[in-house]
């Protein structure tokens, strides 16, 4: 295929995606408008499944499949990065040598560390009913380990996290998503359905039927997954070294 070709089968394609975003466009509620049909339905069914967050309803009931896609789609990127980041033939990996950490530097990365681990835990806990949920409290509860890091030296980092560990953990929380779905489709007949549990009592943590499972496991893969994604990318610049192998 030539060049020319190529920038016509591009300028179609634009021309034709262009086309849609317009005719979409026309239809969209008046700017500033005080109703909106989606948002409307959106709400009801948080409500009606005692789903407090709308948000959480809409991630992990209402568009749950979505959420399996953008699951999967960071699995596969710590997949990519397990490979490409492993320790090559003509690689070793080198002790490091602990650098001297200031003292309130220390003190406060020690302190601030298992604040900032429960508060990823209670995002997590509480994604049905308050903002938050399993994405942004693991990123917050993987990255809270890390200060372990800045207040005392990479091997104690090393101490507490594991890598084969987290990977599996991260694997497993991908299975618990798609176990959960499965349920839903044998019990209810539709791939992830919100229907087998009870909804329980409103803006309660045993509320909202499958919300609060798909949240914790998705909680448990982000954070598996920014542990792992950092081990990699430390590993590289800290421990491994270019040389013969060992």
């Amino acid at each position: 295929m030539n060049r020319r070709t190529r920038l016509g089968l591009v300028a179609v394609g634009t021309a034709g995606l262009a086309a849609l975003l317009g005719a979409a466009c026309f239809e969209l509620p008046a700017f500033g408008g005080d109703r909106h049909p989606y948002g409307d339905r959106a709400v009801q069914v948080s409500l009606a499944r005692h789903t407090a967050n709308t948000i959480s309803s809409v991630n992990f009931d209402q568009r749950a499949f979505d959420t399996l896609g953008e699951m999967s789609i960071l699995f596969a990127a710590v997949l990519g990065c397990v490979v490409l980041l492993r320790q090559t033939r003509d690689e070793h990996r080198g002790r490091p040598e602990p650098e001297p950490v200031a003292l309130p530097v220390r003190r406060y990365a020690l302190v601030v560390l298992p604040v900032a681990l429960l508060t990823g835990l209670y995002v997590i806990a509480h994604g049905q009913l308050s903002p938050g949920g399993g994405f942004q409290g693991g990123v917050v509860a993987a990255t809270s380990l890390h200060l372990l890091y800045l207040g005392a030296d990479y091997r104690a980092l090393e101490r507490i996290r594991p890598v084969g560990l987290y990977e599996v953990g991260d694997a497993l929380a991908v299975s618990a998503y798609l176990v959960t779905g499965i349920a839903g489709l044998i019990g209810a007949g539709a791939f992830l359905a919100n229907t087998l549990l009870p909804y329980d009592t409103f803006n309660t943590l045993s509320s909202a039927g499958f919300v609060p499972l798909l949240n914790a496991a998705i909680g448990m893969e982000v954070a598996c997954a920014v542990v792992v994604l950092l081990a990699r990318f430390l590993d590289q610049a800290v421990e491994i070294e270019e040389g013969e192998g060992k």
